[in-house]
Formats: C-alpha cells, structure tokens, sequence
C-alpha cells in the first residue's frame, strides 16, 4: 500500500507542476460543478470507517479535478466533519471528528482545496451543510452538477437524490450526475461493496440521477 501511496502522491506532485492558475470564474458565471464528496483521512487513510481501497479512484479524480479548473469551472470538497456528541453516532462508529486529522481531505487532493469551494457536514447528506444550497442557487448559470467521491451508498447518494428533488422543486433545469468510475464504497463482512455500489446507482438513476462514465 506504501508504494500506491508514494505513487499518486507523486502523480500529483507533477500534476500540480503542470498547472496554471486554475482560478474559477466568480459563482455567478460557473456553468458546471464538480463536488468532490468525503474524500477525506477518516473514510480513506485511518479511523473506523477508514478502507484503503477507496483511494483507487483518486488519480483518475485528480484528471477531472484538473480538467475542471483549468476550464475556469467549479470544484467543491464536502467534508465530513463532526463534534464529539454528534447524533450521527448512534447510527455509525465514530469518525471525523473536527480537530483529528480524519475531517480533513487526503493529502493527494489536498492541494486543489485553496482553489475550491469546501464545505464541512455533520451528517450524511451535502444539502443540509450550512452555505451549500445558497451557493448552488447564486451560480445563476449552473447547467450542471457532477457528483465524485464516497461513499455511493451513503453520502453520495444522500447528495444526488436530494439534490435532484431540490432542482425539480425550484423548476432549474440542472443535470445532477454521478460518475460510476469516480464513485466507490467500503467493504465490510455486512456491506458487499459492489453490490452496494449498484444498488445505489441503480437507486439514483431511478430517481432521475444521470449515471455516466468516462466519455
């Protein structure tokens, strides 16, 4: 696992040589976001919802990162981020605690943060985090939402879904998209990882989420 490490840790190294400013344009005039969700330490690198596996997705997220930026589009990192009596323990072990390390993005992302949207969450679903949803709505030309990261099942869908109804509720004509490549979840001896992954596409898809792969 070391070797993988130091492997995308210098992919993103040479990347980051290669760039140029990658400033967005202001919020108003961004057409497509790319969110990034709880690609953070707790969910990849330690703690007790930590799998390791979750970071194969993260040079190839690194490219659309990339690619993002330099259009002068958005990038946003979602956080998970928790108080040590948050009530989201009752329901899974504890993780991310703000001040631990855990709620922070991964080392290989780490850099794009200074150029994005961030946000902190204190529970499973992006659309409750404080100043998202009055961001989503100042981006007056947003044709597009793109949703990446972990885990489908969980968080990503807790996005997607709502995500979608909130722009069927408000009449905005905004594709929300998950990338199947860029997506992945946790393996546990209760949690299948690929069949959860499916199920949660095929959940989105049904609700009016667009599944989409590399084009």
């Amino acid at each position: 696992m070391e070797k993988e490490s130091d492997f995308i840790k210098t992919f993103v190294f040479n990347k980051m040589l290669k760039r140029g400013d990658g400033i967005m344009k202001r919020k108003e005039e961004l057409e497509r976001l790319l969110v990034v969700v709880d690609m953070v330490n707790g969910f990849i690198k330690k703690g007790a919802m930590a799998d390791a596996y979750i970071n194969h997705i993260t040079p190839k997220l690194i490219n659309l990162v990339e690619k993002t930026l330099s259009d002068g589009e958005g990038v946003a990192f979602i956080k998970d981020t928790h108080t040590k009596q948050s009530t989201e323990f009752t329901k899974f072990p504890v993780h991310c605690i703000k001040g631990s390390g855990e709620e922070e993005v991964i080392d290989e992302l780490k850099p794009y943060e200074k150029d994005a949207f961030s946000y902190e969450k204190n529970s499973t679903s992006t659309v409750f985090a404080k100043r998202f949803l009055n961001d989503i709505d100042a981006m007056k030309k947003l044709k597009e939402v793109i949703i990446t990261g972990c885990c489908t099942d969980i968080c990503v869908l807790n996005l997607a879904i709502p995500l979608t109804n909130y722009f069927d509720e408000n009449d905005k004509n905004i594709n929300v998209v998950v990338r199947s490549d860029l997506v992945e979840t946790y393996d546990a001896p209760t949690h299948c990882r690929s069949e959860y992954n499916q199920m949660a596409l095929k959940l989105m898809k049904q609700a009016g989420v667009k599944i989409e792969e590399e084009k």
